[in-house]
């Protein structure tokens, strides 16, 4: 179990960094048997974007071409956003083999199965929590389905590799929902909350939980109600849920509520359907309602002998009650739309003192305008406590509706990384993430390369595989387009209509699945000395006492 208490802290926790400096060692290794000599190891980080099922797979792809090649080995961090949260993770579950998880995900394309059952026996049981919300839902009869997956271990399980450097650090990105129109407004730092094997929190105010504690109830910092610790199905659900525009998340989650009585698996509940939605009207009374009500009583006049009799007997799966609650309180979070809804672990917490404590920077007031990358992110205190430690909830959603790769995660001052590997599975323009992200970075003052909108615009007509950005200060960034001219030839469009964001894993066949996986793999393995030239010169640039030294990159 993890500690108690909120922290607040600037910087890295310490586990992260006893972590990172044990993984210190192993990049060294991986440099040396990767003909690159260097005293001191640079800082690298993949990152992986959004874009579903697409992006999961491709991920998959690039993770074990890494692995292949002896490049994931000199990687410090790996970071995702959505979908390729989703791989990130499973690279964490299987130990890092790569070839047993690739096995993996062949085989359940290839059986196409999905558990049903199990998967809305664990959707009533979370519907039973107060915090319920529709990333529950989406979690446990969406992402599962999509994934074919239903997994029950939880972060902290991942810490042994990690803490023994053994594997790179993970990051699994979303953003508070609450502050989006901080966001909106001015690119707000302090929107974007992280996931480790240790801790959750927000980085740039330098607020965190311990992983076994979030979703926890804490009040002025101290643990006051034990939650269990959310598993990776929910938390794959939490990271993955932007996967398509509102009306068509919208209607999926009521095509599934009214296939689960058609089914047969809840035939009883047909019977009291008109009453549980006039019972939404009682206790809600909000017109938009009515959709469940219809729907309902739609359900009441589906002929018994069309419904598919079911396999078990509905009690052993939860009480009758209990599954027209799960209906309900779906119905009532869909007409609310309200998602990842969690105890708020800052609630009546003050926090201004312990950042002065451990600064030397003066703390800002509500209307001081940042003046540098440190203090614009709120290390320095500039957290506005009013709107942090009020709210008694957080509503923690999919890091794309800001920027749909992590980028914010590894820049300073949370970070200090040398050499982003940024792999793009976005649908559409495979830029935008580089345009967000420069907007941000100069709104905070933070080091970035700068790129001319009109060469952006360019490159997005016929992207390469690779492209190389570089700023006077800064990171070296890697960008990698998964649906490239170099790859896809002129087809690109086919491709990208091929892995819509939002198909459905039904449309994924194994010969789909294999072609997807091969494409990200040779973006990886044709790139190969690319990655290896900018691993040598950011090992020079960083430590110019003893630079590094390259035997031969042919």
């Amino acid at each position: 179990m993890g500690s108690s208490e909120v922290s607040v802290i600037p910087g890295l926790q310490k586990e992260e960094k006893a972590a990172v400096e044990r993984r210190r060692l192993h990049v060294l290794k991986a440099l040396k048997k990767l003909r690159i000599e260097a005293d001191e190891a640079p800082v690298v980080a993949v990152l992986g974007s959004g874009g579903g099922l697409r992006a999961h797979i491709a991920c998959l792809g690039v993770l074990s071409e890494m692995k292949e090649q002896g490049l994931l080995d000199a990687v410090t961090y790996l970071a995702g956003v959505s979908g390729s949260t989703w791989a990130i993770s499973s690279l964490y579950t299987n130990d890092g083999d790569m070839e047993a998880l690739e096995a993996d995900l062949k085989h359940r394309f290839t059986r196409q199965e999905w558990d049903l059952a199990k998967s809305l026996q664990k959707t009533i049981q979370a519907a039973r929590s107060e915090n319920y919300s529709l990333t529950d839902f989406w979690a446990y009869m969406v992402i599962s389905k999509q994934t074919r997956e239903l997994p029950e271990s939880h972060l902290s399980n991942m810490k042994k590799p990690v803490e023994e450097g053994t594997l790179p650090y993970p990051i699994f990105a979303a953003i508070d929902n609450d502050l989006q129109p901080s966001w909106q407004e001015a690119r707000a730092p302090e929107t974007w909350f992280e996931f480790t094997p240790h801790h959750a929190g927000f980085p740039a105010l330098g607020a965190f939980v311990s992983i076994t504690h979030f979703g926890s109830k804490f009040k002025k910092g101290r643990l006051v109600r034990t939650h269990p610790e959310r598993d990776l199905t929910f938390l794959r659900g939490l990271w993955g849920s932007a996967l398509g525009n509102t009306e068509v998340i919208r209607e999926y989650i009521f095509d599934q509520l009214r296939n689960l009585t058609l089914k047969g698996l809840w035939r009883r509940a047909v019977a009291n359907a008109k009453s549980i939605g006039h019972l939404l009207f009682d206790e809600g009374g909000e017109p938009e309602h009515t959709w469940l009500t219809e729907m309902l009583e739609n359900w009441t006049r589906t002929s018994l002998e069309k419904q598919e009799q079911p396999h078990e007997d509905p009690e052993r799966k939860g009480s009758l009650s209990n599954f027209m609650d799960f209906v309900k309180k779906t119905g009532i979070c869909a007409s609310k739309w309200e998602w990842g809804t969690t105890h708020n672990f800052l609630y009546k917490h003050k926090m201004g003192s312990h950042y002065v404590a451990q600064t030397d920077l003066e703390l800002l007031g509500s209307s001081d305008p940042p003046t540098s990358a440190s203090q614009s992110a709120g290390i320095t205190g500039g957290i506005r406590d009013k709107i942090m430690s009020s709210r008694k909830h957080l509503h923690l959603v999919d890091a794309g509706l800001a920027i749909n790769t992590p980028f914010p995660l590894v820049l300073p001052p949370t970070r200090e990384v040398h050499l982003i590997l940024s792999f793009d599975f976005s649908a559409g323009d495979p830029f935008e993430t580089i345009r967000a992200t420069t907007d941000y970075c100069r709104r905070h003052k933070i080091p970035f390369p700068q790129v001319e909108e009109a060469e952006l615009d360019l490159w997005s007509k016929a992207p390469a595989s690779c492209y190389i950005l570089k700023g006077e200060t800064g990171p070296v960034v890697m960008h990698f387009p998964l649906f490239n001219i170099d790859a896809c030839g002129g087809d690109i469009e086919a491709w990208s209509d091929t892995y819509d964001t939002f198909k459905l894993a039904d449309t994924y066949t194994l010969d789909v699945v294999v072609l997807l996986l091969a494409l990200a793999k040779k973006n990886v393995r044709e790139n190969k000395k690319k990655i290896l030239r900018e691993l040598m010169n950011v090992a020079g640039l960083y430590y110019p006492k003893d630079s590094a030294r390259s035997c031969c990159l042919a």
